[in-house]
């Protein structure tokens, strides 16, 4: 057995011995939803102050809108969410490729059929240049979607991995 699986197993084993949380409800009692990057160096809830049960936490590479919006509306419509927080980082990968980078990358290592599979998918890695502007057009993009009620409170903002800080962008 590998040692994450091994890490896995054991944790799991600790974590249940002591667990007295599966009485929480489904929907988040706080009802908010963060979405942030799924960079390690980031733990949503020692940052943001979340405690089990309190809120939906969606991580994605970038802490892409776009990426999330499926989850974002199960979020909302489902179960009842009325925030989003949204969080991207300084230091993220996201700001160090375009599109055409990504995909040289996977024919190098994957080979010409795994790129011809993004091209038929039309992936778009979604990176981004700007670590502001990027917080501010994904705000932009869910105040703008049909799919997002306007009731639903929205901010930006960005987490500094240096520090553990968060600042608000929008």
């Amino acid at each position: 057995m590998s040692g994450s699986k091994q890490n896995v197993e054991s944790a799991s084993t600790c974590y249940a011995a002591s667990f007295d949380k599966g009485h929480l409800a489904l929907p988040p009692s706080k009802k908010y939803l963060v979405l942030t990057c799924m960079d390690a160096r980031i733990d949503p809830a020692q940052a943001f102050g979340i405690e089990l049960g309190d809120a939906h936490v969606i991580r994605n590479a970038g802490a892409s809108a776009v990426d999330a919006l499926r989850s974002i509306i199960i979020s909302q419509q489902l179960l009842g969410t009325d925030e989003i927080v949204l969080v991207k980082h300084t230091g993220c990968g996201m700001l160090t490729f375009e599109n055409a980078d990504a995909y040289q990358i996977v024919r190098k290592k994957l080979g010409q059929a795994a790129t011809e599979e993004l091209h038929e998918r039309k992936l778009d890695f979604l990176p981004f240049p700007e670590l502001e502007r990027a917080v501010a057009e994904d705000v932009d993009f869910l105040k703008r979607s049909q799919l997002v009620p306007d009731s639903v409170a929205l901010s930006g903002w960005v987490y500094e991995v240096e520090t553990g800080q968060t600042r608000r962008v929008v």
